[in-house]
């Protein structure tokens, strides 16, 4: 291991996918000679000790998901007292990989340590930092990727999954984000549902885009920062629009006569005609969810609205042997192909996505020469071992 950099801190005990997305690259890092320590949220107080004497200045890197440890839940971390991050005080260089679109996170962007380093993991994101936050340090671009269970390659058989159809995933009721739409009166509520049903009607527009015009619409003498703040106040709306169309996809199977296992919370309120075809497992951490997709023929999935990016459940999908049914994105394209490594539907025809699943199932030949090829294409590109070896080119760069 060339460079300076020898010790990495990363993040557990809080939210449980992004600590897996840290354990699953911690085994390329110990690899690569590198010392880790994580930050246990569930026991601060050892953490906290633990964390002091892990501290080398110059040497030490910390890298984390959506701002754990920058976000002032630690009084080790920040020192409110002395209006300074621990990371500071120690010279640590402060990767944050955001799984999110960037205006979830707009209140912590006027107060971030001296070396952090912002990463996306789409490239629509990447465009709105150099946009709205063109002072903040960006990193590489680095999508979402996978974990195999069998490395190896050694997955069950389409022939021999119990199950046709999984998804792994929460559900919120779309109407549920309605208290946020409607609390500001008639002529804000109009506003917003202005720009919701633009994007039901084409869902291959960005949010941002989508609102920008809306507000220049309303306010055409709007300023930069104006607009920046006001997308900002947006996050209700892409968490209204996934969940919809999340929603939908597995209604329109459902609704076709099509069991969709479905392993997440919240499913019991999705509205549909047949919900009989609609197999509640309730919720899983992340290992077992990739449990239920190495059991199931197809892994359906609804991209959160990342247009440029990809979603781990897609390579999840496909690294544990199931048929990745999906649609797709303006980077995804260069890796998926419709009928050879995976299935791809279309947001605006919805209606298509039961015959597409349909037409799947009649050929378990056909499905299982298009899970291995999903398999090959994933193993080579979109692990988290490639993940963490991107990081590691950007660690020996570092003084």
């Amino acid at each position: 291991m060339a460079g300076k950099i020898q010790r990495i801190i990363m993040f557990k005990g809080d939210i449980e996918t992004t600590a897996y997305f840290s354990m699953q690259m911690e085994k390329t890092f110990l690899e690569l000679g590198y010392e880790t320590f994580f930050y246990d949220y569930q026991n601060q107080k050892k953490s906290v000790k633990e964390l002091l004497l892990f501290l080398k200045k110059g040497i030490t890197v910390m890298i984390t998901f959506n701002y754990h440890g920058l976000c002032g839940d630690s009084e080790i971390i920040y020192d409110k007292e002395q209006g300074g991050y621990i990371w500071d005080a120690f010279d640590v260089p402060c990767i944050n990989i955001v799984v999110d679109h960037p205006f979830y996170y707009h209140r912590f962007f006027g107060n971030l340590p001296k070396r952090y380093i912002h990463v996306s993991i789409d490239k629509n994101h990447e465009k709105y930092m150099e946009e709205y936050f063109p002072e903040i340090e960006r990193g590489p671009f680095l999508p979402l990727a996978g974990t195999s269970l069998t490395p190896s390659g050694d997955y069950k058989p389409i022939c021999e999954r119990s199950m046709d159809i999984v998804f792994t995933g929460n559900y919120v009721p779309p109407k549920n984000f309605c208290v946020y739409i409607e609390r500001a009166g008639e002529e804000y509520t109009q506003f917003y549902m202005g720009i919701l049903e633009e994007l039901k009607e084409n869902p291959s527009k960005l949010l941002e885009d989508v609102a920008r015009e809306h507000i220049y619409k309303e306010i055409p003498d709007a300023t930069h920062d104006e607009v920046r703040e006001t997308l900002g106040n947006m996050i209700f709306l892409d968490m209204y629009i996934r969940f919809y169309f999340r929603g939908e996809a597995v209604r329109m199977l459902a609704e076709a006569g099509l069991p969709v296992h479905v392993f997440g919370n919240g499913w019991e309120d999705l509205e549909c005609g047949r919900k009989e075809n609609i197999i509640i497992g309730g919720g899983l951490d992340s290992l077992g969810c990739l449990e239920k997709i190495a059991d199931g023929k197809i892994s359906l999935n609804v991209m959160p609205w990342f247009k440029a990016g990809s979603h781990d459940r897609i390579f999840n999908s496909m690294l544990n042997g199931a048929v990745c049914l999906t649609d797709s994105s303006d980077y995804l394209d260069e890796y998926l192909k419709h009928g050879e490594n995976s299935s791809i539907y279309d947001l605006k025809h919805l209606e298509n996505l039961p015959a597409l699943a349909e037409e799947l199932l009649k050929n378990q030949e056909k499905m299982q020469t298009i899970a291995d090829a999903g398999f090959q294409m994933a193993e080579k590109y979109h692990t988290w071992k490639f993940r963490a070896m991107e990081i590691h080119k950007l660690l020996q760069t570092m003084d």
